[in-house]
């Protein structure tokens, strides 16, 4: 996973949200209120589609899409400013499992250009192998777009994520996972997760000992 584990993605995701919601209340789809950066990081690691379908549901698909492209758009804008963040000791934790022997896979529930964004500011490609995302396979569920992933990559597999559809996804193909809890999902989105980790740096010393 890479939002909520690798990136400390409400830098970014808060304002553009409000965004969103702002042009939704001066066209009359919302009500005016104030949005707390809490309330607002449940939606991460939600796709574009599914965060809409389950946060305002009755509007049309059309002002759904609208909605998600100015959030897509203003996100890529502040990494253009240079405002998105990793967790501090990101980089130097992929470094660790790259040298550790792991073929390391980007699963994100995110669009390609936002993807292909962070891959270049980031200089994503010297750590990992492969890069997936859920616009490559129409937001399909984490837990199918493994199906295809299995069969591109050999070896045993690890997940390391931070919310419920990386868990869920682990429990589903019967992999080892570890639950990201400084990240932005619940206890109870991480209680089936086989170790926990409190920071990105611990992720090394759980392999460790795995």
């Amino acid at each position: 996973d890479y939002d909520g584990t690798l990136h400390d993605s409400i830098k970014i995701y808060a304002p553009a949200f409000k965004k969103a919601y702002e042009y939704l209340v001066k066209n009359g789809y919302a009500k005016d209120r104030v949005w707390t950066d809490s309330q607002i990081s449940k939606w991460l690691g939600y796709s574009s589609k599914d965060m809409w379908q389950e946060f305002m549901p009755q509007l049309s698909s059309p002002l759904k899409e609208h909605c998600s492209a100015i959030i897509g758009d203003a996100m890529l804008e502040y990494i253009k400013e240079g405002k998105a963040r990793l967790y501090e000791g990101s980089l130097e934790t992929l470094d660790k499992l790259r040298d550790m022997g792991y073929n390391l896979i980007f699963l994100s529930n995110c669009k390609t250009q936002y993807m292909q964004m962070h891959i270049k500011v980031f200089n994503l490609d010297k750590y990992f192998s492969a890069f997936y995302c859920t616009q490559q396979y129409d937001f399909a569920p984490k837990y199918e777009i493994f199906k295809d992933i299995s069969k591109k990559h050999s070896g045993s597999f690890i997940v390391v994520g931070d919310r419920f559809q990386d868990i869920e996804m682990a429990d589903k193909h019967g992999l080892f996972s570890i639950g990201c809890a400084y990240g932005y999902g619940t206890g109870e989105e991480l209680k089936k997760a086989d170790a926990l980790a409190g920071s990105v740096g611990e992720i090394v010393g759980i392999l460790e000992c795995d």
